[in-house]
């Protein structure tokens, strides 16, 4: 008799062998598929014809609907709040035809503004008196957000007062998520993650360059920032604790980036200073009142960050971006398995995954397989969300070959 896709994570996490390896797509934002390929795939395996919905619009990620997660044997779901990015709620779906012709369903509110080079500008809300948010440039895949990514020479950060009202998870949130993962535990045996990205975890302020100028430039804000930060997670996780009780199995911590494709973005030493005492505050709440496992992602090369993170005590490390400069599987399993289990890294989404052929994809990730799999710790996932253009058959390829291969005992 098999273990339940609930069992069968919790088991991976807590670092035993389950019956087989447990498989991720859509479990979370980190975790997912792109509409495009979302909607190639469901044709590819003849599941029934119906538009994708685009259920993260920054992304453009499409949701992972339950006959495609039964066909792949995909063990998690996802357990989100009704709005994500940019103020759009995820109801009243309506048609839209995405720039290389793909009918998909998009939130009733979303609506954008044509701009004179043909960009799509995409307003708060998709109201048009309100500020431009996001932008997609013509023909492309993803809407990019400025104001994450300009810096400015007389950047200054807000009064931490401001700060501290914000992020509280309301109850009409709670009670959002409490029904969702109620009606998901009754109904499914998979593993639910919960997904709040700016409510728990250290989110900054500003855009990443005005921050990362703050780090070095006023270390001290930035520790009561996080003191800050830290006490409304705290408050949070009471409120998610007592809406949702054991019928999530994984917190999504945070979803900040620490490193890009050669190095972290700062030093570690910083990373120690700054992050770890208010990550292992939170880390430590979650441990003492709840059986939920932590989650955090960070793409990029953070070799050198990964001994903070279990100093931190996180649990759950996604994804492991193995084409970083570093980021070695065997030396990551041999260095840190039994210690921090990783999410992700079963095969490269930057260049096997969307270029390989079929057969290339299922050697890569037998490979990563033999190396991650044994002892537990590992949940199969690509590295990030599958991107556009991705062929059909290379996904079915990858979770086919996860399946099999990773049945225990391995070999």
């Amino acid at each position: 008799m098999g273990m339940t896709s609930r069992e069968r994570v919790l088991a991976a996490l807590s670092f035993r062998e389950p019956d087989r390896l447990p498989l991720d797509l859509g479990g979370s934002i980190m975790s997912g598929i792109m509409a495009h390929p979302l909607d190639r795939l469901r044709r590819h395996l003849g599941l029934e014809s119906r538009p994708v919905r685009v259920y993260e619009v920054f992304q453009m990620l499409g949701e992972v609907e339950l006959d495609l997660v039964e066909r792949l044997g995909i063990d998690v779901l996802p357990v989100e709040p009704p709005v994500q990015f940019f103020g759009l709620r995820r109801e009243d779906w309506k048609p839209w035809r995405l720039w290389d012709g793909t009918q998909v369903l998009v939130p009733g509110a979303f609506e954008v503004e044509l701009a004179p080079d043909g960009d799509w500008l995409l307003h708060t809300a998709g109201d048009p008196s309100q500020p431009v948010e996001g932008r997609m440039p013509r023909n492309g895949f993803y809407f990019d957000m400025p104001a994450l990514t300009a810096g400015h020479d007389d950047y200054r950060p807000p009064p931490l007062e401001e700060v501290r009202r914000e992020h509280q998870l309301q109850p009409a949130e709670l009670e959002f998520l409490a029904s969702r993962a109620e009606h998901l535990r009754r109904t499914t045996d998979k593993a639910l993650f919960l997904g709040c990205w700016d409510k728990f975890g250290l989110p900054w302020v500003g855009s990443i360059p005005d921050f990362l100028v703050l780090m070095l430039s006023d270390p001290g804000y930035v520790k009561e920032l996080f003191a800050a930060r830290t006490q409304t997670a705290l408050d949070n996780l009471s409120k998610a604790k007592r809406y949702l009780g054991d019928n999530i199995d994984v917190l999504g911590l945070d979803g900040t980036d620490y490193g890009a494709q050669n190095a972290e973005l700062f030093s570690p030493e910083l990373f120690a200073e700054l992050y770890v005492p208010f990550f292992r505050i939170q880390n430590d709440w979650v441990h003492r009142h709840t059986r939920w496992k932590t989650w955090l992602h960070t793409c990029g090369s953070v070799t050198r960050i990964l001994p903070h993170l279990v100093e931190a005590r996180v649990d759950i490390l996604n994804p492991l971006q193995t084409s970083a400069a570093g980021m070695d599987p065997a030396w990551l399993k041999r260095t840190f398995g039994g210690k921090i289990a990783f999410w992700g890294g079963g095969v490269d989404t930057q260049r096997t995954l969307p270029f390989a052929t079929a057969g290339e994809v299922a050697a890569e990730v037998r490979e990563r397989v033999r190396l991650l799999a044994p002892g537990g710790g590992f949940v199969f996932n690509a590295i990030h969300n599958v991107q556009q253009g991705t062929p059909p058959e290379n996904v079915v390829a990858a979770y086919d070959t996860a399946r099999e291969a990773g049945r225990y005992p391995l070999g």
